[in-house]
This record gives structure tokens, sequence and C-alpha cells, in this order.
């Protein structure tokens, strides 16, 4: 087996039909593979083109591709790492010849494509209709060109977005920032995807999403007004609060050494920005309460959260928390581009 590095391409209409959280679901529980990347793109001509031409053995998705003309088009890739991953997810995706089963594959349960029979006889029918919902590369050379494409235009063509043309013109929109926390990627599960799905009743659009390993200091920063207020209600607050940023970070700032404090930690969490009318309440409303045990059904900390401290997700609960939230984090990094640049040059 070899450790490969390969991309899942989520089309912007299984975006706007909010399939992503269950698209993800499957594609992180049924593989195994480590989820290391994620990037927001409005595909350009140029992309379009590249990603095209690199899908050799598939020319269903790359037609596909090259009709992405619509301005508000966007979509979600993914970078999933491990052995053997270009197989892997090739077989759990589908591609444009196993697009026939019953579920077997994500295209069969979320994709789209209608044929018409041309007539009697051994003549196969013409496609009327192809929406295949995700794209994933078949071969290494597929993988490695559509990598190198998505890496050239990621600064261009990717990033944090703006939705407004998917919502009326007069609505007043704003966006917020969603944390999916490291409780929910001990192993590879559905909790991620889980999430997701949850969130997507809100009717928001994601508009940006960023793989993140939070540094102590970054923890420091992020959980700052919590240590006060910890302080105050508790003898060992400091204590609490030193917990809270080894949850998200690995470590306590307290047990290692000062100028380690920037370096990215060991824990993984998905950064999502929304978008839409009153986002930062509707999500505050389907995360529940800090505390699990108090949330109503059918929220997200009732059904993954376990403790205050651990329960599942962050949302940012002000406009000044999102400018302060999002700052932290560096939201606009593009460490998308770094990653393909660092397994490619292996």
């Amino acid at each position: 087996m070899s450790h490969q590095l390969t991309y899942v391409f989520i089309t912007p209409q299984a975006l706007f039909k909010a399939r992503t959280g269950n698209i993800l679901s499957r594609l992180l529980s049924r593989s195994g593979l480590e989820l290391i990347g994620a990037r927001m793109f409005a595909p350009s001509a140029g992309l379009r083109e590249e990603l095209a031409a690199s899908l050799k053995s598939q020319p269903l998705s790359a037609n596909f591709l090259k009709n992405l003309k619509n301005p508000q088009d966007q979509a979600l890739v993914l970078l999933f790492h491990g052995d053997d991953a270009i197989s892997k997810m090739s077989a759990i995706v589908g591609n444009d010849e196993t697009m026939h089963g019953r579920g077997e594959t994500i295209r069969d349960t979320y994709g789209d494509h209608f044929m018409v029979q041309k007539g009697e006889g051994d003549q196969k029918p013409d496609i009327f209709y192809f929406e295949p919902a995700v794209i994933a590369p078949k071969t290494e050379q597929e993988a490695v060109e559509g990598l190198k494409a998505l890496a050239a235009f990621s600064d261009k063509d990717g990033g944090i977005l703006d939705a407004k043309a998917t919502f009326p013109k007069d609505a007043v929109l704003e966006k917020t920032l969603v944390l999916i926390k490291p409780d929910n990627f001990r192993f590879a599960n559905t909790r991620p995807g889980g999430v997701i799905d949850l969130l997507a009743r809100t009717g928001l659009a994601i508009v940006g999403c960023k793989v993140h390993r939070m540094s102590v200091a970054q923890a420091k920063d992020f959980y700052g007004p919590v240590l006060e207020v910890l302080e105050k209600k508790l003898a060992d607050g400091r204590s609490h609060w030193e917990s809270i940023v080894a949850f998200m970070s690995g470590r306590r700032p307290s047990e290692c050494a000062e100028e380690s404090h920037t370096e990215a930690g060991s824990e993984l969490c998905i950064a999502l920005i929304y978008q839409g009318v009153d986002a930062i309440r509707k999500i505050r409303e389907t995360l529940g309460p800090t505390d699990p045990s108090k949330a109503p059904h059918g929220t997200i900390r009732k059904e993954f959260g376990q403790d205050i401290m651990v329960n599942a997700a962050h949302a940012s609960d002000a406009p000044e928390s999102v400018i302060r939230e999002t700052a932290i984090i560096n939201i606009n990094e593009n460490n998308f581009k770094t990653v393909i640049e660092h397994h490619l040059k292996k």
C-alpha cells in the first residue's frame, strides 16, 4: 500500500440541496482516510477546463465541469490522505461507469442521470441529464493533474465566497463561524457530516471551509474571554480553562514551552463560514445550549454533545465575535494549497 493524496469535488447542486453533510459522513466513515484539507471554490473557466482535461477516463464528469458556467456556481473540494486513497475514494464516490447501483456509491444516492433509449436493438441509450453530486479522480494521473490545477487556482478561485446571488435581492445577509470540534474526529465516523446535516435545516449557505489544527496560542486567544468568567466562578477556574485549551489544541499551556505555543496543534477541527438571513441566531439555535443535558431534542449538542466542554461544535454569538474568532484562526489562510504542494514535492 502507498500513502496518497486525493480530492473530492462536491458539486454546486449537491451543496445547494444540502447534501454536503451526508456526503461527508460517507466519505469519512467508509474510507477511514484522513481529511487534511478543504476549500470553497467558484470555479473559473480556466479551472474548469484544467480539471476536465485531467479526467481522461471520465468524459461525462469532464463535460459536466466544462458546463459549470453560472457565476453563482460554488463547489466544495475536500482533500483526503492515506493508504491507497485514490482507489478507495473512487470506489466510494463512483465514476462515470459505475453510476447505476442502489446506493452502492455516493453518486448512486445523491447524483442524477436520466437515459433516453434510442430505439430497438443493442444501441446504448443517450444520457439526457447528468449531475454526479461528487467527482473524484479514478487514477493516480487524474489525481495528480487535478490536484495541481486546484492548487494553482486556489488563491484566485477559492476562499471565503459570497452566496448573495442565491438569496432574494432584498435579503439582509450576514456571515457566521462554526467550528466542528475535535471530539468528532477521534476516529473516522459520521459525526462531522451529521453536524453539517443538522445545520442544513437553517437554509444557510456554506461559503467557507477550512481544516484547521488550533495552536495553543490560538486556543488561548479564542477562549480568552472564558478565563475571567471561570476564575470568578471556580476556585480552580484557570485549570478548567487550560483543559479547554488542551481539548482544542492538544496541550495545556502550562505544560509546554512558551516558544512552542504558536506551533500547529494535534487536534483536528473544521471551520465553516455560513451565510444567510439571521445566520448567527439560526446557527446558535440549531447548536443548542452549551450544556448538552439542557439542549432540546433535535439540536446538535443534544445529538452529539457529551458535556459542557466536549459539546460537538462552537458557533459565534455576535457579529463582533465572528470578526474576532475568524481572525484568530486565520480563516483566509490557504492551507489547502500548502497541503497539495507539500505532498506533490515528495
